[in-house]
């Protein structure tokens, strides 16, 4: 409003004091009501569902980390493998000090290869670990994004209800609504 007395505003801002003014729909404003208390809860699933997927992405990259070095260490075991199995070779070929020296190198080779198995066979369970815990966070994530669609589908009955004020569409706003948070409860409670 200006200093002159001059008010210019829009319809919503018409409807807005038209409401103030004179009593509003009980109707309209409830389902209004309801409409953002389900936007702000819908808002929180979708980011816990953000947050799920974000997470089981980073236990997958994990994984695949771990997987590589597993691999890495497979390898080094099998070159140690070809050592042993060169060295073995020499003591069938050669005689004496170096026949012994061959032999002292067989046994290094056992002995390094079961230390780098065990570091691989480590590896291989870390990556096994963040793939099972990947796993779980994308099921948590579905359970997240299966409640923000019914939140939506309850938001937009809700709509459907206000602009046709058929008071019997409810039950479906208030059903989607209810399965939304159970949803929800179960992407909480991780199941």
């Amino acid at each position: 409003m200006s200093d002159h007395g001059f008010h210019v505003h829009g319809p919503h801002d018409h409807e807005v004091e038209h409401v103030a003014q004179h009593g509003g729909d009980s109707f309209t404003s409830r389902i209004a009501v309801l409409t953002a208390v389900l936007s702000t809860i819908g808002a929180i699933f979708g980011y816990l569902g953000g947050h799920s997927q974000n997470a089981a992405l980073i236990y997958k990259n994990e994984a695949a980390i771990q997987k590589t070095a597993a691999s890495n260490q497979w390898n080094y075991y099998q070159a140690k493998s070809n050592k042993q199995n060169l060295a073995e070779l020499s003591i069938a070929l050669t005689s004496g000090e170096a026949r012994e020296r061959y032999v002292q190198e067989v046994e290094r080779y056992k002995r390094e290869k079961q230390e780098i198995k065990v570091d691989a066979e480590k590896l291989e369970d870390l990556a096994k670990e963040a793939d099972r815990r990947s796993d779980q966070e994308m099921h948590v994530h579905e359970r997240w994004a299966m409640a923000t669609t019914l939140l939506q589908i309850a938001i937009a009955m809700a709509a459907i209800t206000l602009l046709t004020r058929k008071r019997w569409m409810l039950f479906g706003v208030y059903g989607a609504a209810a399965l939304g948070v159970v949803a929800g409860a179960a992407g909480y409670l991780h199941l």
